[in-house]
């Protein structure tokens, strides 16, 4: 169920304090963990190559538009040495429904056949190595890292970037220094989940032009409380995908994600 509107909204953070901020930080990745338990990357993937490639294609489209095209595409090039060597036309028409199929099939193609050249066919764990793939930025790198090695890593894609700067925990609008200025508010441990945490919120209640404040559950630790609809129900309506528990644009969530009847389920522990 949506929050509550909020009683009292935090003022805006002018002036405040290095370690109020930190505070205030934390404090809301706390109460996202709260809403969202166990936020978890909405791409399907199996390995580290799944991953990789499907963060890849994930630019300029859905997560869910990625879910519908990928099982064909790993059905027929399972393996890095089976897309190095595939037909860039066969391989443009699987991806044509995800956009800019054609950079994207030369992108995909070309880091797996650096995969195969440079690495044994395995995807390397390391950022320096990843980043060196065709395609692949510091944003995948982090994916990659965080959700197939378990490495932490701060992913800085749109939703994250829009509402780090709401919140007022940076100014600053080049992906790179977001990154550094929202890490250095956290311990290196939380980086992945917090990842999760901020873009799960992006994408199901803090939109880019109509975000449902009054269904934030947020709201009270937010500056920019007000920029949308304040009306709880109204908000309501503006709410996407869920809050908290269900695979939202995740086709085939992780076993540990469901129950026995088939419908997603906290994880041991998760209140």
């Amino acid at each position: 169920m949506p929050a509550a509107p909020a009683k009292t909204v935090a003022a805006h953070p002018r002036g405040e304090s290095r370690t109020a901020l930190v505070r205030r930080a934390r404090r809301i990745n706390r109460e996202l963990a709260e809403v969202y338990p166990y936020a978890h990357p909405e791409l399907d993937f199996d390995n580290p190559f799944q991953l990789v490639v499907a963060t890849v294609l994930s630019a300029q489209t859905t997560d869910l538009r990625v879910n519908q095209t990928t099982p064909a595409l790993f059905a027929k090039y399972p393996t890095p040495e089976d897309l190095a060597a595939a037909d860039p036309e066969e391989v443009e028409e699987i991806l044509r429904p995800t956009g800019f199929f054609r950079a994207k099939t030369k992108s995909v193609i070309g880091l797996s056949k650096a995969l195969v050249e440079q690495f044994g066919g395995e995807v390397p764990g390391r950022l320096e190595d990843l980043v060196k793939l065709p395609g692949v930025g510091r944003k995948t790198a982090f994916v990659v890292l965080g959700n197939a090695f378990g490495r932490p890593g701060i992913t800085v894609d749109t939703h994250f970037q829009r509402l780090v700067r709401r919140w007022k925990w940076t100014d600053e609008t080049d992906p790179d220094k977001i990154e550094a200025a929202v890490g250095a508010l956290f311990p290196k441990s939380d980086w992945t989940d917090l990842s999760h945490h901020v873009i799960w919120h992006g994408r199901r209640i803090c939109h880019a032009r109509k975000p449902a404040c009054g269904a934030c559950p947020i709201a009270p630790l937010c500056p920019a409380y007000g920029e949308g609809e304040t009306d709880p129900e109204k908000a309501k309506k503006l709410l996407k995908y869920e809050k908290a528990g269900q695979p939202g644009q995740r086709l085939k969530p992780p076993q540990a994600y469901l129950d026995a009847g088939g419908r997603a389920a906290p994880p041991l522990g998760a209140g």
